[in-house]
């Protein structure tokens, strides 16, 4: 039987308070890098694109990078559906910060419309008894969730207050993240999404908190490299009520990527301004909106650039075609179409 919130036990060891400590310095840091980049959709569009990757290979939803990119560009003749999935969740992680940004709340209302964009439909939380978690490999059943829709109404609800009452509970806002994702899991009150709607919740969760002003902390790369035991540890919470070791995890994980993705902004960083320096010196075209874009978007088309910059077809086209033949970027060809690779910022996406 899943208990409500608040966690009536002090969860707080003093393990998870050392390391606390490391995870909130980390994540200070990830912080004031962002504030570094000139133009926020350039973090939003690539990190964000990365995270979708990864919390969607969580569920077996494999992509590559490129087919990735390729959608982004919407040529009619090019379809991948486990990419398209992919867009879906990028779309929905800007939908959740859009609907947080003003308010600074996140209600259930909020987190259907997140799933709704994510899956593509309006089913709302399961109305249906017989939903269980299995062992893919062996089809056992590890757990069980609530199944009647009142008690998952019920659940939710409480849920609710616990993200936005901090009167319910005066533990740090890094251990409420990890309830509140075990909390979600625990109650999945989907019939599809629970895993990247959680994950989703995470990172907004932060951005309320105002420990990140863009949600670009991104789990879910580290929940891949430790799939078995993240699983293991949320069973764990569930059948002996320990939460130091899921706590540590978490704050191991936010400390981890905070790191990896303090390196890569400072990567990408370097990358704009040798870009701009380059385009300023060399293009009497150059402007701070086309160096936006070449970073926005690491596959960019002539329609993106006519819409960034305001210019005509024909000029977008000779912007474009004059950076490729000096190497600045690859053209490759999309059926009828034309698109344009930012190969260096490539380089460092893949190799994050």
């Amino acid at each position: 039987m899943l208990k409500k919130l608040p966690v009536e036990k002090d969860i707080e060891t003093k393990r998870v308070l050392k390391k606390l400590a490391s995870a909130h310095r980390a994540l200070a840091e990830l912080k004031g890098a962002v504030s570094t980049i000139p133009n926020e959709n350039i973090l939003i569009n690539t990190l964000g694109l990365q995270e979708a990757k990864d919390s969607s290979a969580i569920e077996n939803i494999i992509t590559t990078h490129d087919d990735i990119y390729k959608a982004d560009l919407n040529f009619e003749s090019f379809k991948s559906l486990n990419a398209k999935e992919v867009q879906n969740y990028i779309s929905a992680l800007k939908k959740g910060f859009a609907l947080i940004s003003g308010k600074k709340i996140l209600t259930n209302n909020d987190i259907i419309e997140i799933q709704s964009e994510l899956e593509k439909n309006k089913a709302g939380f399961r109305k249906l008894p017989g939903t269980a978690l299995k062992n893919t490999t062996t089809g056992e059943t590890v757990y069980t969730p609530p199944q009647e829709y009142t008690t998952i109404l019920d659940l939710m609800a409480n849920l609710e207050q616990f993200i936005n009452d901090d009167t319910m509970s005066d533990f740090d806002p890094l251990v409420k993240m990890a309830i509140i994702h075990y909390q979600f899991e625990s109650i999945h009150p989907f019939y599809d999404g629970n895993g990247r709607t959680g994950r989703i919740i995470n990172v907004l969760y932060l951005v309320m908190k105002d420990l990140l002003n863009l949600p670009i902390l991104y789990l879910s790369r580290y929940i891949i490299l430790n799939k078995a035991d993240y699983y293991k540890l949320l069973q764990e919470i569930r059948e002996t009520g320990n939460w130091e070791n899921w706590l540590l995890f978490m704050l191991d994980g936010i400390e981890q990527i905070s790191k990896e993705t303090i390196a890569l902004i400072a990567k990408i960083r370097d990358l704009i301004f040798e870009y701009k320096n380059i385009l300023r010196d060399n293009y009497k075209f150059y402007s701070q909106d086309l160096l936006n874009n070449l970073f926005k978007h690491p596959y960019t088309k002539i329609e993106f650039v006519e819409r960034d910059l305001g210019v005509s077809r024909i000029t977008a086209a000779k912007y474009l075609n004059d950076l490729a033949k000096d190497g600045l970027l690859r053209k490759e060809k999309l059926g009828t179409g034309n698109y344009y690779i930012n190969e260096r910022l490539m380089d460092l996406l893949i190799l994050k």
